[in-house]
């Protein structure tokens, strides 16, 4: 057995002339991303630069600040004070990881709601755990949307899938495991949610087994095998690790499933690179522009 591969780059396609559309009926009004970064992560780097290029595509417009890893949490405040009051920017996104000593919670209260286009603000995520979201976070609305089209493509609907499945999300990040197990719940989905420390019990199989869905944000290279999935299942690869060729010293992109054993396993899977992330660019835009409308909505 093949595993069909999800490839969201063509998928990312069919999304980028929709949301083209929506940030052209903005003309005339601001719809600008603005990206906070601490420090020089090699992944989050990686991730900066698609979105630069991604934004330059749809008409978006884009401003990057990258801070010293020194920098104290009241430094990165500061920054995003001024991205707050800043009349030009209508979403904002910070960039993790973050230094030990820069605290998330505090980074994340800070953010102006209505420009808090990951819904990581309290108000935001407690709206998502309501089912009432403001925004969608990027990455697991792109899980979903790519999960989604590939059910369409292989015809099955959507709302049977999910009501006999089982999702297994390893990984409970805010801005990603957190939200993805919520928006598997809304499907009426049996939503499982552990992280990578459930390996260390050796009962990381014993979890994810069981999963139709095997959503992995875990940020943990390799971190899925062969023995964790079954031939029926669905595999979702959200990771993304720098790692050094030992031969060649280059540095590449891998997920947090090892491909080349679970592919052949499993009936589906999103490859890393071109999997889940080029939609996850293009859905960012689309929450960008969508802040920029309920800016515009609040100020009139």
């Amino acid at each position: 057995m093949t595993a069909q591969i999800m490839d969201g780059r063509r998928v990312a396609k069919a999304l980028k002339d929709e949301v083209a559309e929506e940030v052209s009926r903005l003309r005339g009004h601001r719809c600008r991303l603005a990206t906070v970064m601490v420090g020089q992560d090699y992944s989050a780097r990686a991730y900066e630069r698609r979105l630069v290029r991604v934004a330059d595509e749809l008409g978006v417009g884009y401003q990057g600040h990258t801070l010293p890893a020194s920098s104290a949490v009241e430094d990165v405040l500061a920054v995003i004070g001024g991205l707050n009051a800043d009349p030009r920017v209508s979403g904002i996104l910070v960039l993790r990881p973050l230094p030990a000593q820069v605290d998330e919670a505090l980074v994340f209260t800070a953010l102006s709601p209505y420009k808090d286009i990951e819904a990581v603000h309290p108000v935001n995520a407690g709206l998502l755990a309501l089912g009432t979201p403001r925004f969608m976070p990027s990455t697991p609305a792109s899980v979903f949307y790519l999960l989604d089209s590939w059910l369409d493509e292989v015809g099955e609907s959507r709302p049977e899938f999910y009501h006999r499945s089982t999702i297994v999300v390893v990984g409970r990040s805010n801005n990603v495991g957190k939200p993805a197990a919520l928006l598997g719940y809304a499907r009426q989905a049996v939503t499982v949610s552990c992280d990578e420390w459930v390996s260390r019990t050796g009962r990381l199989a014993e979890v994810t087994s069981g999963a139709d869905v095997l959503i992995v944000a875990a940020g943990v290279a390799g971190l899925i095998g062969a023995e964790h999935v079954s031939p029926e299942m669905v595999v979702l690869d959200v990771g993304i690790n720098p790692v050094t060729d030992p031969v060649e010293g280059a540095v590449h992109l891998v997920g947090d499933v090892d491909f080349a054993a679970v592919a052949p396993v499993v009936r589906a899977i999103s490859p890393v690179p071109g999997g889940v992330g080029p939609v996850t660019d293009v859905w960012l835009m689309r929450n960008t522009a969508a802040a920029a409308r309920l800016i515009m909505a609040a100020s009139s």
